[in-house]
């Protein structure tokens, strides 16, 4: 690459547990030769994504090219922290030959696309391409909306509601702003439900969009990266339910994070996650769990009542034996105290 050509960025979006992190960690190790570097978008206060990441590190992609943008959608602080991130990726040397971003499972991509037309980086910066993932058990399930059946007879009785429910306008406008749509999950979801799936983002879609059945993040890199889609300059092929003014409002989503106390045995956490999914409309789970007896730290990732857990790396003698989850859900359905309780969480006192 010469100093003259721009360095090509490709924005990796999709629903909550759709398989971003798991997919970038095979990019990662399996780069098809380019230099990678990785910025990581998160909703919350813990960094879970990004340290996941970063234990994933090898030489095309080392930990110091992983950075993270915690707490705060990356297009609404551009000046403040997208941009001297980029900036910051640039100076590495080696240099970076190709840049990964992975939004927040809430973000709107079309807002982020419009960042890249800063002065200070347009220049040196394309959009590569934007890759939505899409849980296909999910979607054939629509599960993209908290209650379809009764956000539907709300919206028949009430004339007044003309608008999407927020969960469904993310979707959508994922699946918009996407240049390829990669289905994830197909072995869960059957052939039926991949099927349906498949028709239901056929119909959303306002173009006809390639779709690429992923298990486990397995994609050939030659799929998804040098598309060349220069997607910053294609904005009106990419409709948003938010194309007026910057208002999207993620006040519509809420999170809190949980310490949680070392358990005895795997099972009673994902009995509580479950609980939290059934109960508390729960929308997606996140962290780590100390395990009594066990050296090494659980891993727990779950979408809704579905929860998957592994050991992921050993315990270092720096870092207390304390389980840390991110518990994301709708504002209304955000209730600290219960979701503690539920989650065997101590209490916490009255100022």
């Amino acid at each position: 690459m010469t100093d003259l050509a721009k360095l090509p960025v490709t924005v990796i979006t999709g629903f909550l547990g759709s398989g971003k992190t798991t997919l970038i960690s095979h990019l990662m190790q399996n780069p098809g030769g380019k230099r990678l570097a990785v910025v990581v978008n998160e909703f919350g206060d813990v960094g879970v994504d990004g340290d996941i990441l970063k234990s994933c590190a090898i030489p095309d992609c080392p930990a110091e090219n992983i950075m993270e943008l915690a707490n705060g959608c990356i297009c609404c602080t551009v000046a403040d922290d997208f941009i001297p991130t980029i900036e910051a990726l640039m100076a590495l040397d080696p240099r970076p030959e190709h840049i990964l971003i992975e939004t927040s499972g809430l973000a709107l991509p079309k807002p982020l696309l419009k960042a890249f037309d800063w002065p200070d980086i347009r220049s040196r910066i394309t959009v590569d391409g934007v890759i939505a993932l899409a849980d296909a058990e999910a979607v054939a399930a629509g599960r993209f909306a908290p209650d379809v059946a009764a956000v539907d007879a709300q919206r028949e009785a009430d004339d007044s509601l003309d608008h999407e429910t927020p969960l469904s306008e993310v979707f959508e406008d994922q699946i918009s702003c996407a240049d390829i749509i990669l289905l994830t999950k197909p072995d869960l979801a059957g052939a039926e439900g991949v099927a349906k799936a498949k028709a239901i983002i056929a119909a959303e879609a306002p173009r006809p969009l390639p779709v690429v059945e992923v298990a486990e993040g397995i994609v050939d890199p030659r799929v998804i990266l040098g598309l060349e889609a220069a997607a910053e300059d294609d904005m009106d092929a990419r409709p948003s339910h938010h194309d007026h003014p910057h208002d999207h409002d993620h006040e519509d989503f809420d999170s809190i994070v949980v310490d949680i106390p070392e358990i005895a045995d795997p099972a009673q956490l994902v009995t509580a996650i479950e609980t939290l999914a059934n109960q508390n409309n729960i929308l997606r789970v996140k962290g780590y769990a100390s395990v009594a007896g066990k050296p090494m730290r659980l891993l727990v990732q779950a979408v809704g009542a579905r929860v998957r857990h592994q050991f992921d790396r050993p315990w270092s003698a720096e870092e207390p034996r304390q389980g840390r989850l991110v518990v994301i859900a709708e504002h209304d359905d955000i209730k600290p105290a219960d979701i503690r309780a539920v989650l065997g969480a101590e209490p916490i006192a009255a100022e």
